[in-house]
């Protein structure tokens, strides 16, 4: 049986993709967290881990000894960072930089999938999309600086010191148990306040011309299950639907699915200091290379959010 650990398990990536390790494909799963976070596991361990410290990075990854590593702690909200860049370097940069030091030192031999971001390619012209993995670099946001600054250390780690590092560009992954502080599940969250009588009838929204590219984070999950397996070490992945939705597009979608009569108002406070007009991953690298396929569509998993938030919010 394959032993995983799952760095940053207590967000909301790590509970899913802990669930599909154990419930789906048989693994023994170690999922670290915070002191202060709270992880209710069903079927895995769990144990704290502060991962600026790097003797706490050691001796779990020591006394864990997996076959795989699946590094998903990250300050990963792009609104956060424009708050609070120290945190996000901290924790992006630093904190990586203990893993892979870790690693490097105690000759660690399993495989190791980083979790970056497709906000890395940031600005990006008509006629570069969908984006492939070569595409150059030109961040847009503090968050997207330090997720490439990850991929970028990690690349010369695996090079240098013969590690199996495997690299990602996650695009926006949604679905149930999201924070409204992302926006389909914000917008999800309002729709059912009209619904259930806790709101009038009018949905706040930032900037809806925006397009980006939107996978479940089920299918996610699995993406990153193929890639810890199958991908090449030192290479990096983008992981993606494949075609980019306008924010608009998104907020029609799930206004239809209410069927309520909901006015939409733009606030200024919710606009991002600068805002990548379009983002869609090219998915050829990661289809030819492993054995992963989508299977959620995106109506699904607006229906299934949706139905998270009515299970969840009291009238």
């Amino acid at each position: 049986m394959k032993k995983a650990l799952i760095i940053g398990g207590a967000g909301f990536v790590g509970k899913y993709l802990a669930e599909y390790l154990v419930g789906d494909c048989g693994y023994t799963v170690v999922s670290t967290k915070m002191k202060n976070e709270v992880l209710d596991a069903d079927g895995y361990e769990v144990v704290d881990m502060n991962l600026l410290v790097k003797e706490e990075v050691e001796a779990v990854l020591r006394e864990s000894n997996p076959d795989y590593v699946f590094h998903l702690a990250a300050q990963s909200s792009v609104a956060v960072s424009w708050s609070n860049p120290q945190l996000t370097v901290d924790v992006n940069i630093k904190g990586t930089l203990n893993l892979l030091d870790v690693c490097k030192e105690i000759e660690y031999k399993g495989n190791v999938l980083l979790i970056g971001s497709g906000e890395e390619y940031g600005r990006i012209d008509p006629d570069q999309v969908p984006i492939t993995e070569d595409t150059v670099l030109r961040p847009g946001n503090i968050y997207a600086a330090t997720k490439g600054c990850q991929n970028m250390l990690a690349t010369i780690y695996a090079k240098a010191y013969n590690l199996n590092l495997i690299m990602v560009r996650a695009f926006n992954h949604v679905g149930p148990r999201q924070s409204p502080q992302f926006v389909v599940a914000d917008f999800c969250k309002q729709v059912v306040e009209v619904e259930k009588g806790l709101r009038e009838p009018v949905i706040h929204v930032g900037n809806l011309k925006a397009k980006r590219d939107f996978t479940d984070v089920r299918d996610v999950v699995a993406a990153y299950e193929c890639l810890v397996r199958q991908g090449k070490a030192g290479e990096t992945y983008n992981v993606g639907a494949g075609n980019a939705y306008e924010i608009q597009e998104i907020l029609d979608k799930i206004i239809a699915l209410s069927g309520k009569d909901i006015k939409v108002e733009v606030e200024k406070e919710r606009l991002r200091p600068i805002d990548v007009p379009i983002i869609s991953a090219d998915i050829t690298k990661i289809t030819e290379q492993t054995d992963w396929e989508r299977k959620i569509s995106l109506e699904q998993t607006l229906i299934d959010t949706l139905d998270y938030w009515r299970e969840n919010i009291e009238a």
